[in-house]
């Protein structure tokens, strides 16, 4: 039994250093989200308190912060937080003195009745195609969480790739992104997160073409084999729409 303890921990730490070596080796783009659920009652003096101490410390390069209005989904109501794009690295320089800390304290904290959800979400560049997106460009972000059913990985893996190739086939396509959330979320999590980027609420009105541009590059019979792949290899998924908050970003 303890050389089976013994051995397990070796493996444990020889992933460890694999992943770490990993992260450090690759060149990458991960942000930090962090989910606030707002004192409604203070809210005008929350808004206004974030955005500056956004525009105070978090104004551009990695620590650059945007945040979100997220309006419909589980979370409707509350706002999203984000830091990046960055690295594990620059968490090392990130703003941290008595400065920062004390101003999200006294100006941010008592305005907040809980901080959740705080993520790290790396960029899949390989299942993403976000040509055309630029900051401020599509401020409307419908996003999909997904869980992965235990041992589709590589199911998954496949049915992103035939998604993003549809995608890059279709023309008038908007922006897509893929976001693997980077720390371990067990078997019912939170597992990554794909991201249609819109310019405009209208851009739901458009008729979906996707089902036509995939059999047209994957063949007349690829449409039931990927709803069944799809439906084996999640095993929940659900989507909120998320609306850029300039004001509050400190853009404005």
């Amino acid at each position: 039994m303890r050389k089976l303890i013994s051995s397990m921990m070796m493996l444990v730490l020889l992933l460890g250093t694999a992943l770490t070596s990993k992260a450090q080796t690759k060149s990458y783009k991960m942000w930090e989200t962090i989910t606030i659920t707002p004192d409604n009652t203070k809210l005008k003096v929350l808004q206004e308190n974030i955005r500056k101490h956004n525009k105070t410390f978090h104004k551009k390069g990695p620590y650059k912060s945007s945040v979100y209005d997220i309006v419909s989904g589980p979370n409707s109501n509350k706002i999203l937080w984000e830091m990046g794009p960055l690295t594990f690295s620059h968490f090392d320089s990130r703003p941290a003195d008595d400065k920062h800390t004390n101003d999200w304290r006294d100006n941010v904290m008592p305005y907040v009745k809980e901080l959740s959800n705080n993520e790290y979400w790396r960029k899949e560049e390989k299942f993403s195609h976000t040509e055309g997106l630029s900051e401020g460009s599509h401020p409307i972000n419908l996003v999909r969480h997904f869980t992965i059913a235990d041992g589709e990985d590589y199911n998954s893996e496949a049915l992103l790739t035939q998604i993003v190739n549809t995608i890059k086939s279709m023309p008038d396509a908007n922006p897509f992104g893929v976001y693997e959330n980077l720390l371990t979320q067990g078997a019912k999590g939170n597992h990554f997160i794909t991201i249609n980027f819109l310019k405009k609420w209208a851009d739901l009105d458009k008729e979906d073409t996707f089902e036509q541009a995939f059999i047209k590059l994957h063949g007349k019979k690829s449409w039931d084999p990927f709803i069944k792949n799809w439906n084996e290899a999640y095993l929940d998924a659900w989507d909120e729409i998320q609306v850029y908050n300039p004001k509050m970003s400190g853009d404005k």
